[in-house]
């Protein structure tokens, strides 16, 4: 019986060998992709462009919000109540729309600015996915990973990296 137990042991083991030695994995580094595709880079730097145009609209509604404050606090001794209620009313509204101004544009998952990258990224997103899905077809792959991705990859043969080709195929417009 114990031989009967080795013999089939052996079999399993020679199949799954076998069928290991079959299958072909590769990964890529998408952030290594993102860094020098051409495209990509052109696309942050619109993003970022964006990014900096609306935080300098904040920080100047800030500085005019803070020295309405300073007016305020320099003239509230010899204002009538009815112009300090004004005032005061005024420095909330210019606070309000503060608040609504970054909500409206850097909210996280609904802010334009997250919006707008994922309507900038979108077509190179897909061009690198096919771009991946032509490269790992060529080298017979079955798999390919993201190693920087959520799916932690915790070893990897460097042969199979296949990040270069790709970038290449996407430079090369392939």
């Amino acid at each position: 019986m114990k031989k009967y137990l080795l013999i089939i042991s052996l079999i399993l083991f020679s199949i799954s060998a076998f069928a290991q030695s079959a299958l072909k994995i590769g990964y890529v580094d998408s952030e290594t992709i993102l860094t020098q595709f051409p495209e990509s880079i052109k696309a942050q730097g619109d993003l970022d462009a964006l990014t900096n145009k609306w935080s300098a609209q904040v920080d100047s509604m800030t500085l005019s919000y803070q020295q309405a404050i300073a007016d305020y606090q320099k003239q509230q001794v010899t204002m009538p109540d009815d112009k300090k209620l004004e005032a005061q009313q005024r420095i909330v509204g210019m606070e309000q729309q503060i608040l609504d101004f970054r909500r409206q544009k850097f909210q996280q998952g609904t802010g334009e600015i997250f919006r707008e990258q994922e309507r900038i990224f979108a077509p190179i997103k897909t061009k690198i996915y096919d771009a991946i899905e032509k490269v790992a077809k060529e080298e017979n792959m079955q798999f390919v990973f993201d190693k920087s991705g959520d799916i932690l990859l915790l070893y990897a043969d460097a042969g199979f990296d296949i990040t270069f080709k790709v970038l290449d195929k996407l430079k090369r417009g392939n």
